[in-house]
């Protein structure tokens, strides 16, 4: 027992260690990314019915390549819009990602990844391509020096 306990929390540790911080305030979001001087990964996401979505948070935002290219300069926001009742989100997070996307994606593209300036300026956007997660960080990387 003592065993199976002490697997469970190193389990626990490695997965805290290898996740990705997605904030889910906009505002603090914004501080932070003035705060460190980084840019914004803004992602528009269907997490239970967009397959391209699916396909990026698993060949993207979930390896721990990208994460380590991604931890000290990027804030990562998800504006996530599930469809299944058992995912809803809470009614301030559902507006507050309404309003995201009526300013940032009022074509309702899905997946979009927009990449801000510490303003909120946007600097650039793409969707899911099938890239390397190094790949992809020099992708949106490249939107900050394309000004």
């Amino acid at each position: 027992m003592k065993f199976k306990f002490i697997v469970f929390l190193t389990l626990l540790m490695t997965c805290h260690v290898f996740s990705q911080e997605w904030q889910t305030n906009f505002e603090k979001a914004k501080a932070l990314a003035l705060k460190n001087n980084q840019s914004i990964v803004l992602v528009f996401q269907g997490s239970d019915w967009c397959a391209p979505c699916i396909k990026l948070d698993k060949e993207i935002w979930s390896t721990s390549e990208f994460q380590d290219l991604s931890k000290n300069h990027f804030i990562m926001f998800k504006a996530d819009f599930p469809r299944k009742k058992t995912n809803k989100l809470s009614d301030e997070i559902t507006a507050q990602n309404a309003k995201l996307a009526e300013m940032y994606n009022n074509q309702g593209f899905f997946p979009l990844v927009v990449v801000l300036d510490k303003h909120g300026k946007v600097l650039g956007k793409t969707g899911y391509e099938k890239l390397s997660p190094t790949s992809y960080f020099k992708k949106l990387t490249s939107f900050e020096t394309s000004l």
